[in-house]
Order: C-alpha cells, then structure tokens, then sequence
C-alpha cells in the first residue's frame, strides 16, 4: 500500500519543463525551463568565447614579456591569474545583469534568466548564481591541475576533486527544476525565450485594426504606470502570444490603469506596449530613466 502512495505521489508531480512564475502584480506567467541540453549547449558556447579571449589576452601577454624587461615576469604572471579570474566570473555577470539577461551562448540558445520570485532580476542574485560557479567548476579544476603540476595529487585528492566537480555539474539533472546550485543559492530560472517577429510591426501596424481602433489613447499618468522592466515583461509576453498570459496580463494592466476598453487582449497590450515604449524613449531623450513601476525619479 505504501509503494502503492508513493508512486500515485510520483506520478501526479510534473514530468515537463512547463512552470508558472508570478508576477508581484499576481498575474500568472507561463514559462517554459531550459532543458540540460540547452543549458549544456550555451555553456558551451561561453566556454569556447572565454577560452578565445584567454587566448588572446596570453599571446599578448607573452609578447609584452619578451619585450619587456627581464625580472618583469612574475608581474605578467600576476596579471595572467588576475585576468583569467575576472574573464571566467565576470563574464557571465556583464552579460546576465544587462537588459537580455543572457550571455552570448545564452542568446544563441535562446534562454534568459528570471528570479524564481517574479520580480526584477537584481545584480545580487546574478553575482551569487555566477560566482558559485567558482565552487562548482573552476575551484575542484584547478585544485586538481595544481595538484598534479606540483606532484601532489594522489588517487584520494583526484577522486574527490573530480567527484566535487561532476556531482555539482550534474545537479541539474537531479532536481525537476534543472537548478545549478548557484540557482538554488539566487532564486533563479534559465527559461527558453520564444524568438518570434516582434519589431516595426508591432509599433507601426496590427492584425486587429478594428479592436485598435476601440481602444482610446493613453495619457501619460496611465503611461508612468510602468517603465523599462515592465515594458520588457510586457514584451516577452507578446514574444510568446498565449492565450492565458494575455488575458491575465492585460487584466492586470486595465485593472491598474482603471480602464474598461473594449476589445480583444492582444490589440490592447500591443497598444499599450507601443505607447508606453515611445513614452519611454521620449524621456530617455531628456536624461529620465524610469527602470520600473517602483522608480519615481523617472516619473
């Protein structure tokens, strides 16, 4: 009978990647997680672009050593390690913490990051997501490399080097989430990021002229409702045009603005989107920045 519980239990839980991330307004957001392979792929990607770069950085290195003088050589070293600490941790930090929230391999992959909590990814969950993979990766490695350059490394310190490093890069896999433990750490997902046309056409014209045409126009205390982070939100949702996510995040919106406009969700919120993004460009011309509905400097 336990066994019985147990695998009802089993079956019941969620098998896919589909999860629900909800907004600090409440609305309902249906996201799709990067599976291992994805992920796999973009770190991939990533590792190819820093090694590119490391390489790079070393040649140049070297030829300013040869050129130089001769007891400047530890000092070069010195700025190898530097060089090499900042590349493989910050790189990852410059990208994740821009607008796309996604490095390189990330976009090429179209996967992103979010906070687990709906709300806006800070720079202190991309720095705790990323400088974890010191733990996870580069910290066993070179402890390992280290150890055999040295002449130091027995069967016991290789086994658990190689045993630290494979058990946190195979997290994923073992929790139905695909977390790393810097995700865990931060609250964070890497989600797939649905590329679909969205460009001149969304701003200059529509499919649904006739609902447009109901839908009165935007003041500009309706339009300092929200900024940048809303509006990249707002942007994702028409990115993947479904149906649920429409209606609870136009319903949100009117709802905030007290308005009752007639016509269908997709036509009020590619409206709006475009109001309020021209809105926000004008101001941006004048030196005001409004980053999110909290910011009232930019308002």
């Amino acid at each position: 009978m336990a066994r019985r519980e147990r695998k009802a239990r089993r079956s019941r839980g969620p098998r896919t990647l589909d999860r629900q991330l909800v907004t600090p307004e409440g609305v309902p957001l249906n996201l799709r997680l990067g599976s291992a392979g994805a992920r796999a792929g973009a770190f991939l990607i990533d590792a190819i672009l820093m090694l590119a770069v490391l390489i790079g950085a070393t040649l140049l290195i070297l030829a300013l050593a040869s050129g130089g003088p001769g007891g400047a050589s530890s000092l070069y070293a010195v700025v190898w390690l530097l060089g090499f600490f900042l590349l493989r941790n910050f790189y990852f930090v410059l990208f994740e913490a821009g607008r796309r929230a996604a490095t390189p391999g990330k976009r090429l992959m179209k996967l992103r990051v979010v906070a687990r909590s709906g709300a806006r990814l800070t720079g202190a969950a991309v720095l705790a997501r990323n400088l974890m993979r010191e733990i996870e990766i580069f910290l066993p490695l070179m402890f390992l490399a280290f150890a055999f350059a040295e002449g130091m490394a027995t069967a016991w310190t290789g086994t658990l080097a190689l045993g630290w490093a494979l058990i946190l890069l195979f997290l994923p896999l073992f929790n139905r989430d695909r977390l790393r433990a810097g995700d865990l750490i931060a609250g964070t997902w890497v989600v797939e990021r649905e590329v679909r046309a969205l460009g001149e056409d969304l701003l200059v014209q529509t499919a649904h002229e006739q609902d447009s045409a109901r839908i009165a126009p935007f003041s500009a205390a309706e339009l300092d409702a929200y900024g940048a982070f809303e509006l990249q939100r707002l942007e994702d949702v028409l990115r993947r045009n479904d149906r649920a996510d429409l209606f609870a995040v136009s319903g949100a919106i009117r709802r905030k603005l007290g308005r009752s406009d007639e016509g269908a969700d997709l036509a009020f919120l590619e409206a709006y989107y475009a109001a309020l993004r021209h809105h926000l460009e004008r101001k941006l011309l004048f030196g005001q920045r409004k980053r999110d509905k909290y910011d009232r400097t930019g308002s």
